[in-house]
């Protein structure tokens, strides 16, 4: 059922921007197609109004937010449709059309700006129950990954994260000296930061575990669909492109060092038992 709405949309989607782009860009042909009087500025708004349709649709394939989705189609729509009214300024509509069409594109993409800062800029689904430990994270876009060097010296470096459950994931990718580092030391820090990596909260001590087959790929669904853009696309082209000097792109599985010590320890209870 997941796979026929998620279909539908999508391509519902691309039918509506399609035809904004046919209205817009060939405002003869589509009146012909649909056999309406010809009248290219009305033609235009309606490509506009496709353009806005098609945007909702796909975006809400990808995000999370309903409020968001709206705000961003609404945006598309508008700056699509004042762009139409200046193009065709001798053709109809009017000055004062004009400036009301660009200042709700304009009140809209506010509105979707502050929704996004109340959204810490994910777009995309997060884990609703997740452990207590990783609860600041579950939000956040950017974190501090601290590993370690063979001397103890510490080394940050910002990276995205995804949380499901009790388990955090980052990814990486083979040759990063973070990747060497944490197969020397798996003993890692994760802390909230700003888009730059300047902490903004409390470390988490946790320890990271190198991922492989089923569990590879549901961490690397995990960061996609948090991060839809940066993850479904920017990064794994980047890696793929690098690929001959950055080696393929790896995933951690990380887990609070405290959750960890105690499931040793139980296990060490029961092994003692069993003996």
């Amino acid at each position: 059922m997941r796979g026929l709405v998620r279909g539908a949309a999508a391509l519902l989607g691309v039918a509506a921007l399609v035809a904004g782009v046919w209205a817009l860009t060939r405002p003869d042909s589509f009146s012909s197609m649909v056999a309406f009087p010809p009248h290219e500025h009305f033609v235009h708004d309606v490509g506009a109004f496709q353009l806005g349709i098609g945007a909702t649709l796909l975006l809400a394939l990808i995000w999370a937010d309903g409020m968001a989705v709206a705000l961003a189609g609404y945006f598309v729509g508008g700056v699509a449709h004042t762009v139409s009214h200046l193009v065709d300024a001798d053709l109809g509509g009017s000055a004062a059309q004009t400036w009301v069409v660009g200042v709700s594109a304009g009140l809209a993409l506010v509105a979707l700006v502050a929704r996004l800062r109340q959204l810490g800029w994910v777009v995309g689904y997060v884990d609703p129950a997740p452990a207590p430990a990783w609860a600041p994270l579950v939000r956040q876009k950017t974190v501090v990954l601290t590993t370690f060097r063979r001397d103890g010296t510490a080394v940050p470096t910002a990276v995205s994260v995804a949380v499901a459950g009790e388990r955090a994931y980052v990814r990486s990718f083979e040759k990063a000296w973070k990747t060497r580092r944490i197969r020397n030391n798996s003993q890692v820090t994760l802390a909230p930061s700003t888009g730059l990596g300047k902490p903004t909260g409390a470390a988490i001590e946790a320890v990271a575990r190198p991922l492989s087959g089923a569990e590879y790929r549901a961490a690397s669904r995990a960061l996609v669909r948090k991060h839809p853009l940066l993850h479904g696309v920017l990064v794994p082209l980047t890696h793929r492109l690098g690929r001959a000097r950055t080696g393929r792109t790896v995933h951690f599985e990380l887990a609070p060092a405290a959750a960890t010590d105690q499931r040793t320890a139980a296990e060490g209870v029961r092994s003692g038992s069993m003996s």
